[in-house]
């Protein structure tokens, strides 16, 4: 089983919501039709100190979007930003074979492979909400948010 690198200080120091790429670029991107609702949600983990989670894999995919819709500095700024207020926890090879076990036995879903992905690491962490405005997580069985 893969190890986490996220501290055990961490997991005890309070609530953890994994945040998938969509709502990351709706909090980052003023227009994008969630932005308000994103950036609200955003504020109000921060008061109540919640720990947010993202794998590489999130990391390299907001990169790739922002990048290309809104361009490389913008991308850049908000990566290190990223970088220095969530967690990160790396996508193992044992996540990427469950995450490929999840796509191969859902075939009614369109599941990507970041979310495949997402949903292993949030499975072996034992995680249950994301923050996400993506439907998949819900499809899995996952408490997205906001509600």
């Amino acid at each position: 089983m893969a190890k986490s690198t996220i501290g055990i200080s961490t997991m005890k120091s309070g609530k953890i919501i994994f945040a998938d790429t969509g709502a990351l670029f709706a909090a980052a991107n003023a227009k994008d039709k969630e932005h308000q609702r994103a950036k609200d949600f955003l504020t109000k983990l921060a008061e109540e100190k919640v720990i947010l989670l993202v794998t590489n894999f999130i990391i390299a995919e907001i990169y790739t979007l922002m990048l290309r819709k809104v361009g490389r500095d913008e991308a850049i700024e908000y990566v290190e930003k990223l970088r220095n207020t969530a967690e990160m926890e790396r996508v193992s090879e044992e996540d990427e074979n469950k995450a490929w076990q999840i796509i191969l036995r859902h075939q009614d879903k369109d599941f990507s492979y970041v979310d495949a992905t997402s949903f292993a690491v949030m499975e072996r962490l034992r995680i249950r909400d994301a923050f996400a405005f993506d439907g998949h997580f819900e499809q899995y069985s996952l408490n997205r948010l906001p509600e």
